[in-house]
């Protein structure tokens, strides 16, 4: 059960306080990514026993209701953009009009390319209120199939969503998608589950993927827990003061296909190190301290965008220079990440700079801190969960909104209480 209820108590305000030692193991939530695609060729493949370890997150939550209770009246997905996108390309090859709708912000986010490639396909869809935006009715049904081209720089959700849909397709699905492709890795997870339930899918070149119209099957299936969740425990293990820290996390696999693997990687050179265990059958991460060799950190983030928060924080906590490229999806996600990171990290003394609408940089220089910052959180959960950890490189850190961790990591704000985090509503 959530700390609070992550449906009420909207305005709310915490203040954090770190501890002095820090010794803990927690299990993490259970993927999103991996459980909101399983969720969607599982009903594909017409299955009847839901996957295992499906995560509880919010957005997980949403698709499996709307999967579950199919009803002419609009399903509301709150604010998960990926069951907007990958929902509208299942009821698209399916029979029936359904109509999706979300939260003010979900209004905001474009959705116009999925919605060509869908009436591509065959698919009937309307846009029910503006132009190139949710809310959306669906009329769907048996479609051909074929071959559709995007541009490869647009949301992997997009690109996800379509191929997914390729195994029922009359000829199946070949996808083009041209110049830069961004977080391949999504694409790569993508194509691994629909392998997985017995679909042939391939990269026939760098810029071209093959479906081939072979039905999935139904199969048992376990979900990986989530490296973007562990992602903020590797912040967590970065910030802190304790030299002998120590921090196990259950449930992540050194083989995984989660492109956010590439967390344990990137924190290396920031001082924690991973260490891959089994206790009990369980395949475990260990984090412990090493110390940190690096002075200023670069990194092209076109295949981990999830993880450029918890990166910019650390590394302004830490006090390192940094220069980070590939953030142009970061504009569309939650809220605008990139002037988001910007302003709260300014109430913290730290004046990033932007460039080019897809980078961001700090030369090490401070500005005046407010007296009593309070982070404010934009509906997007991200921005909660990366700044927390501040706490153990401030005296405290106040966050605005916490309930917003419920989109993806219900949990969070107990599982810090365990590590010894106080926390305290104002």
């Amino acid at each position: 059960m959530c700390w609070f209820n992550p449906y009420f108590r909207q305005n709310m305000q915490i203040q954090l306080t770190a501890p002095r030692l820090l010794r803990h193991q927690t299990a993490l939530p259970a993927s999103k990514s991996i459980s909101n695609r399983a969720l969607i060729i599982h009903a594909l493949a017409g299955g009847t026993d839901l996957p295992q370890n499906i995560s509880d997150c919010d957005d997980t939550l949403v698709m499996t209701r709307a999967l579950s209770r199919p009803t002419p009246e609009p399903i509301d997905i709150l604010a998960a953009g990926t069951a907007m996108r990958f929902l509208s390309a299942y009821w698209a090859v399916n029979e029936g009009t359904h109509t999706l709708t979300g939260t003010a912000r979900m209004k905001q986010r474009p959705i116009g390319i999925l919605v060509e490639a869908l009436r591509q396909l065959g698919a009937q869809v309307e846009y029910v209120e503006q132009e190139g935006y949710p809310p959306l009715r669906i009329t769907g049904g048996p479609h051909k199939g074929g071959r559709l081209t995007l541009p490869g720089n647009v949301s992997s959700q997009y690109i996800s969503a379509l191929l997914m849909t390729g195994p029922v397709l009359q000829e199946g699905l070949t996808l083009e998608l041209t110049g830069e492709i961004i977080s391949r890795p999504y694409i790569d997870l993508t194509l691994k589950l629909m392998k997985d339930y017995g679909a042939e899918a391939e990269w026939t070149d760098g810029h071209c993927i093959r479906v081939a119209p072979v039905p999935y099957r139904s199969i048992p299936y376990y979900i990986e827990n989530d490296w973007s969740a562990a992602s903020y425990w590797y912040e967590i293990m970065a910030l802190t003061a304790d030299t002998e820290a120590e921090v196990v996390l259950t449930g992540l696999f050194a083989d995984s296909p989660q492109g956010d693997s590439a967390v344990r990687n990137l924190f290396e050179p920031l001082g924690v190190h991973t260490e891959f265990l089994n206790r009990d059958g369980v395949s475990c991460v260990r984090l412990t301290r090493r110390p940190r060799d690096i002075r200023r950190m670069e990194y092209d983030f076109t295949g981990q965008p999830d993880l450029a928060q918890t990166l910019v924080v650390t590394c302004a906590m830490l006090g390192l220079p940094f220069h980070f490229s590939g953030l142009q999806s970061l504009k569309i996600k939650e809220t605008d990440r990139i002037a988001a990171l910007i302003r709260e990290l300014g109430k913290l003394g730290y004046p990033l700079h932007e460039a080019h609408g897809s980078e961001l940089y700090w030369e090490g220089d401070r500005i005046p801190a407010e007296a009593q910052p309070a982070i404010d959180t934009y509906e997007d959960h991200r921005m909660a969960m990366a700044f927390a950890p501040c706490s153990l490189a401030l005296p405290s850190i106040r966050i605005n909104d916490p309930q917003v961790v419920s989109k993806s990591y219900p949990r969070y704000w107990d599982h810090l209480r365990a590590a010894g985090f106080e926390i305290d509503t104002l």
